[in-house]
Parts: C-alpha cells; sequence; structure tokens
C-alpha cells in the first residue's frame, strides 16, 4: 500500500503544479513580463523557424504544453498506481520512464526555473523514487 501511496503523491503534486501552470497561462498576470515593451516586442516578432507564428505566441503554446506535460504525467501515473499497481510496479519500463521524466522536470526546475517548482519536483521525484523502492523491497 505504501508503494501506491507515494507514487500517487507524486502524481498529485505534478498534476497540481501542471494544473496550476495551465491556468496562469491563460488566466492572471503571473506569466507575463514585468516590462509591457518585451510583450510588446515578442508579439511583434516572428521565430527564424516560420513566419506563422510570433515569439509571444510561441511562449504561450510552450507554457502551455509544458503544463500539460506535467498534468499527463499525473494522470497517467496516479491511475496506475491506484487502479493498476501490478502493472506499474511490475514493469521496469514504466518505472524507468516515470523516473525519465521527473529527473527531466527536476533538471529543467534547477537551471531554467525558480525555487517554488525545483522544490515542488524535486519533492514529487523523491516521493517516486520511495514508491518504487518500497515496491521492491
Amino acid at each position: 500500500m505504501l508503494p501506491r501511496i507515494l507514487v500517487a503523491s507524486s502524481s498529485a503534486i505534478m498534476l497540481m503544479l501542471g494544473g496550476i501552470h495551465l491556468f496562469y497561462t491563460f488566466w492572471g498576470n503571473k506569466l507575463l513580463p514585468r516590462d509591457p515593451a518585451l510583450q510588446a516586442a515578442m508579439s511583434a516578432a516572428h521565430m527564424v523557424i516560420s513566419g506563422e507564428t510570433t515569439v509571444w505566441r510561441a511562449w504561450i503554446g510552450f507554457n502551455a504544453s509544458h503544463s500539460i506535460c506535467a498534468a499527463f504525467f499525473g494522470l497517467v501515473f496516479g491511475y496506475l498506481a491506484i487502479a493498476h499497481p501490478e502493472l506499474l510496479f511490475r514493469s521496469t519500463y514504466l518505472q524507468f520512464l516515470g523516473l525519465a521524466v521527473l529527473a527531466g522536470f527536476v533538471m529543467l526546475a534547477r537551471f531554467y526555473w525558480f525555487s517554488i517548482p525545483f522544490f515542488g519536483v524535486s519533492f514529487a521525484l523523491a516521493c517516486y523514487v520511495l514508491g518504487v523502492l518500497a515496491a521492491r523491497f
């Protein structure tokens, strides 16, 4: 039961972080630049890869897809931990996949984000690792 609770907790953290980030992407000012001129410049600047979008539209899209990825992790691994723990805890592939995704989020948070998401995803990673280890012993 402990492995299920730990992985479900990890998943809930990621779902919560992804949901909050998605909310902030489309509502409020949390992900807006403090300098309004920067947002205006981003809205006017086109990407080198394509003239079909602007840096600002790409910024919104990247934030939304990032949020969806975190929420997806939470939904899938939470479901597996609660509804199909035998599948999750017997599959080295799924366990490694979860570990890789969370470790990737921790690295991104450490080098590119700020302290709150870093601590959140680090705690999610710790819960996940402890859950997987508890299932093995």
